[in-house]
């Protein structure tokens, strides 16, 4: 099989080197004859597998605009040179500037498609990247059996290579371990090859006494392959960290869209205590239905020695806490427990080193007026069957107590920025379908524009009056439990059948749930299994150029300060997997919500094809819609051209120049200068 392999693809260029001899040369003369346009988009050929999807989905969501043809798509365009190239305006124009493939050759042995695509790379110099394909001469790697490998890869570790540090990915600190989250299930699988003349190796893993590569580029008549011998899906840590440079090979380092790592944990609930979860009960005394709580009532809250290790932690690991802070629940504690307050005293002494957010003043339900003696509870309606909500006054009063109270004490917080109470206000599913119709109205009264929103319920930023939302993640670490034992309790009460004593949630839900094959140990269960596991959540959010904040709470921070292991985890691994050059973002909400809205803009202005941006030589244009910025992506020494001279182009962030960049003054496009 491997030798019919082997003369059907040497066929296969033999032919498409024979096709390249007639298209090329007039397309050489036309490029020769002046700079050709290579517009800033990416062809994507897509055989509907995961590896292609992967990419495009890394293209989509960074904002590098693409065009998708589906291989199995009825009426699909022909590839040929008509639809790769023209001519505008008297000058050869590329269509694209790379081209996306589910491996060398898609089309079929001796396709006209292939040739085409071939003559069009070499002629305008695009790159083109083979998602995934086998180890094999025709990649210009050795077949498997000469000092390769096939075969499961989890667990491997690779190692970006000196010339991949040299080039695309070196932004990462150089190891690549392939994930390996259950032993009982195949994650994945790939080829490793030796290079052979013209191949350098990229990405490569031990094998046997030597090193075969994983990623490589393969230059080869007058093109360049980016070859990449192992499958893989969005969502998987190693994809995740070749993504970037995947593209930045592709594009050459000049592109529409940016992208970046961020990390922000929001704090709910400061100066407040949480209620604690019950063991015996299995549900949260004190909190909405729990049969049998009354009189069993317990809280959980931070002390002062909480917030010195707060304080310190911040300091050592180099990273701020968002506190969203409730005050006029602080001061209920402190009336209840003798007028004297040591946490809001330490915490107000170590002010500067947070940033502080509006959590309203006593954390009440800010939506319909609650009927909770129904299971679930209810918006009780008045005598004419409308729905009673809280009003605008108290809302904004809420909003505006909890503030001034900050001021008072010295704490800066950016009073545009809101979370509510459990985002209550917000619509409610099912039983509060619209927002209430007086929030709108009192979060412009205090000028609110950025409220925080529940990831889990919406994940897309939507208006509330003229406030836009920002949707933050949950972290699977419970509010109402303050040590690893209740954690882990509370957890085996969720996620295990009711064979194993569990509520069987995760039986009823199965769409949305799986239950485990076995509880958790109550004691080591939350540092050896939840931990790692919400470490790999957030971690995957964070190199997914997702700008959402985490949110958690105080009683986190408290008895056990669950959450620092996580945290940890997520801080601590993130630091080994990438070099200086790339630091996590730890941005407030304004500037998260300001990204999201910016992000909104784009891909509407790209979705209706109104953006137009080429490279002409070393001159990028980019042209949008007034009014929406554009995201680009350029090498170190890129210059923006002003109306008089230049100035620097973006900021650095992982070895190139990206930002949100608009028109200068009496100009009606943006113009970048690119190093020569």
């Amino acid at each position: 099989m491997v030798n019919k392999n082997r003369m059907n693809r040497v066929a296969a260029a033999m032919a498409a080197a024979a096709l390249v001899s007639v298209v090329l040369p007039a397309a050489t003369a036309q490029a020769a004859a002046a700079p050709p346009r290579i517009d800033l988009k990416v062809l994507v050929v897509d055989d509907g597998g995961s590896s292609v999807e992967a990419i495009t989905a890394e293209l989509r969501d960074t904002g590098v605009p693409f065009t998708r043809v589906r291989l199995g798509g009825s009426g699909r365009p022909v590839i040929n040179a008509a639809y790769l190239s023209d001519t505008v305006d008297g000058r050869p124009r590329a269509r694209f500037q790379g081209v996306v493939l589910p491996n060398e050759n898609p089309f079929g042995e001796g396709s006209a498609e292939m040739a085409a695509l071939t003559a069009y790379e070499t002629a305008y110099g695009i790159r083109q990247v083979d998602a995934y394909t086998w180890a094999h001469p025709g990649v210009g790697l050795e077949y498997t059996d000469n000092g390769g490998y096939s075969g499961r890869l989890d667990g491997t570790r690779a190692a970006v290579t000196a010339a991949g540090r040299a080039g695309p990915f070196g932004y990462l600190g150089g190891a690549v371990t392939f994930e390996d989250n259950s032993a009982l299930v195949p994650e994945s699988y790939g080829f490793m090859g030796r290079p052979r003349a013209g191949y350098t190796s990229y990405l490569d893993a031990p094998v046997g006494s030597g090193r075969a590569s994983l990623v490589g580029e393969y230059t080869h008549d007058g093109r360049s392959e980016l070859v990449v011998t192992f499958g893989y899906n969005q969502y998987q840590q190693q994809f995740r960290l070749l993504a970037r440079g995947i593209v930045e090979w592709l594009t050459q380092g000049v592109h529409l869209g940016q992208e970046r790592n961020y990390f922000a944990v929001h704090v709910d609930d400061v100066f407040a205590p949480d209620a604690r979860w019950s063991k015996e009960l299995n549900c949260t005394p004190g909190d909405y239905a729990c049969a049998g709580g009354e009189g069993r009532e317990s809280t959980i809250r931070m002390t002062a020695d909480d917030a010195r290790y707060a304080a310190q932690w911040q300091s050592a690991k180099n990273f701020k806490l968002d506190l969203l802070f409730n005050a006029g629940a602080g001061e209920e504690w402190k009336a209840e427990h003798g007028g004297t307050d040591a946490l809001t005293a330490q915490l107000v002494a170590d002010r500067a080193g947070y940033r502080w957010m509006n959590h309203t003043y006593t954390h009440p339900f800010l939506g319909c007026v609650q009927d909770t003696t129904t299971s679930p509870w209810t918006c009780v309606k008045n005598a004419q069957g409308a729905v009673q909500y809280m009003s605008r006054a108290e809302i904004s009063a809420q909003i505006r107590d909890n503030n001034n109270w900050a001021a008072a004490k010295g704490i800066t917080t950016d009073r545009t920025e809101l979370v509510t109470g459990e985002h209550s206000g917000l619509k409610t599913l099912p039983q509060q379908p619209v927002d209430n119709p007086n929030l709108a109205g009192a979060l412009a009264d205090n000028g609110v524009k950025w409220a925080g929103s529940d990831n889990s319920r919406e994940p897309d930023q939507r208006a509330v009056g003229a406030a836009l939302t920002v949707p933050r993640h949950p972290m699977n670490v419970y509010y109402n439990t303050g040590t690893n034992a209740e954690m882990a309790d509370e957890y085996n009460w969720i996620y295990t059948s009711r064979a194993d004593g569990g509520s069987g949630l995760c039986e009823d839900n199965p769409a949305t749930s799986t239950c485990l094959p076995a509880p958790v140990d109550p004691v080591t269960g939350y540092l050896d299994h939840i931990v790692p596991q919400e470490a790999r959540t957030a971690l995957r959010h964070v190199l997914a150029n997702d700008p959402r904040p985490h949110y958690v709470h105080q009683s986190n921070l408290a008895e056990d300060r669950t959450l620092y292991p996580v945290l940890d985890q997520v801080l601590d691994t993130y630091r080994t997997l990438y070099a200086p050059s790339a630091p996590i973002v730890n941005q407030s909400m304004k500037d998260t919500g300001v990204e999201l809205g910016r992000r909104a803009a784009w891909d509407k202005a790209l979705a209706e094809n109104k953006v137009t941006a080429y490279r002409i030589g070393t001159t990028v244009t980019v042209k949008a819609p007034s009014g929406v910025d554009a995201p680009v992506t350029a090498p170190t020494g890129t210059r923006k051209q002003l109306l008089l001279g230049t100035t620097d182009f973006g900021t650095a962030y992982a070895g190139t120049r990206s930002t949100w960049t608009s028109p200068e003054l009496l100009q009606s496009a943006v113009t970048l200068r690119l190093p020569g």
